[in-house]
Parts: C-alpha cells; sequence; structure tokens
C-alpha cells in the first residue's frame, strides 16, 4: 500500500505485502482486514489524513465490504480513523496527546510487569527473550527498522507471558497503537536502535537479577525515551500530526 495525499482516496497496491496476504484459517474475514489496516496505519503506510474507500479495500482484498466496514468501525474504536461528513473515513494523525496518555498507561502496567516478573517467571519464555534479542540486532544490523520494531513488540509480549500476566499485554494492544506510530519514525534515527537494545538488555539482566526496584527503574527509562525525542519528531514531520 503506497502513501497517498490526503486529497485523494487511497489507492492500494495489489503486491503490497500488507494487503495481499491470504486470511488466516483462523480468523475472521473482519479480524484479517483490521489486522491489515492496523499495520499499514501503524507502519505510515497509510499516513495520516489518507482517505479510506471501503470498496478499494474490499476489492484488493478479495471480501465484500461488510468486513472492511466491521474492521473500519473497530479501527475508529481504537482512534486510528475517523468518519467525517463529506469526507468519508480517513487515517486519523498522531496525536501527541493520546501518545502520551497510552505510554503513562503503559509504563503503570510493564513496570508492575516486570516486578512481578523478578518473583518468577517462564524458563521457555526466558529463552524466546533471547531469540528476539538475537533478532533485534540482526534487524538493527540491517537497518530494518519495520523488523524491528515487531520483535520490540515480541520482547514486551515475553517478558509479559514470562511473568505470567498475558492479560495485561492485552489491556496495552490497542494503547500501543499510537505510541508505534511515533515509535516508527523514531527507529528511523541511526543511534535509536542500538540504544533500546541496550535498554532491553538492562531490563532482562535486572529479572535475572531478580531485582524488581532495577527492574522497574529500567522499563521506566525506556518507555520514558519516546516521550524526550518526541518534540523533534514532531518538528520533523508536521504533517503527520494534529
Amino acid at each position: 500500500m503506497e502513501p497517498v495525499n490526503r486529497a485523494r482516496v487511497v489507492t492500494v497496491n495489489v503486491d503490497s505485502p500488507l494487503l495481499s496476504k491470504e486470511p488466516e484459517p483462523a480468523l475472521s474475514a473482519a479480524l484479517h482486514v483490521e489486522r491489515e489496516l492496523r499495520e499499514a496505519i501503524i507502519s505510515l503506510d497509510l499516513q495520516p489524513g489518507s482517505r479510506l474507500s471501503e470498496q478499494e479495500i474490499a476489492d484488493r482484498l478479495n471480501v465484500s465490504r461488510q468486513p472492511v466496514r466491521e474492521a473500519l468501525i473497530a479501527l475508529g474504536r481504537a482512534h486510528l480513523v475517523e468518519a467525517r461528513a463529506k469526507r468519508g473515513t480517513i487515517v486519523v494523525k498522531i496525536s501527541a496527546r493520546k501518545m502520551t496518555e497510552a505510554r503513562f498507561v503503559r509504563e503503570a502496567i510493564e513496570t508492575a510487569v516486570v516486578r512481578r516478573a523478578c518473583e518468577s517467571f517462564d524458563p521457555w519464555m526466558r529463552s524466546t527473550i533471547d531469540e528476539s534479542l538475537v533478532l533485534q540486532r540482526a534487524a538493527c544490523a540491517s537497518g530494518d527498522y519495520t523488523a524491528f520494531r515487531k520483535q520490540d513488540e515480541q520482547f514486551h509480549l515475553a517478558i509479559a507471558n514470562g511473568a505470567g500476566c498475558g492479560l495485561a499485554w492485552s489491556v496495552i494492544a490497542d494503547l500501543k497503537a499510537h505510541i508505534d506510530r511515533v515509535c516508527n519514525l523514531q527507529l528511523r534515527k541511526a543511534d535509536s536502535m542500538p540504544g533500546l537494545i541496550a535498554q532491553h538488555e538492562r531490563i532482562v539482566a535486572a529479572i535475572d537479577q531478580r531485582d524488581p526496584e532495577a527492574a522497574a527503574a529500567a522499563m521506566s527509562l525506556h518507555l520514558n525515551g519516546i516521550l524526550i525525542d518526541l518534540p523533534k519528531i514532531a518538528a520533523s514531520h508536521p504533517d503527520l500530526f494534529e
């Protein structure tokens, strides 16, 4: 899917990896469409301000308009798209306020999760974290910030699951979308990925040492980093922000 200007309806590239996948057998058509569009919005392949055509999306994903409509309603509840009179459905611009609020909630939950992780942690999930760190380093070496973002998500999910707090991650999932769009811009900085990997390693080291105070402090520092970069990111991409 290619970025489009705000003035015209989005044209979906049929060869795009984001919108040419067959639905997973266990997914409903609406959930498949929602996941595809959500990823396109987060990755900024669908840029803020883009207009969305139900029929265009339905044609490209080989579904009827009903699941597309349901997907757009779900994305509307997550405040990623908005239906506007005479303009149709558009991808909302990035809101620094929503992003800051989402980060506040996320920090409250994830610092509590790492404290729990210091009490007990599943060994299999601990090995999954090591695998994620290897893949993060590989993504950093190749400059693949999309792969890095996905591994960053896997890293945090593994901590939640390892601590027995998988439900906590499901609470964060919708909120994360507002952070992730900014994160996608942050990751394009040359020094961003190495710094984030180092922060991840400090979080894991504190969990391994069963030090809840150090783990919570490391997680808080990690999640607050995006706020430091936010003013520069917004100034560099004013057309993407409210």
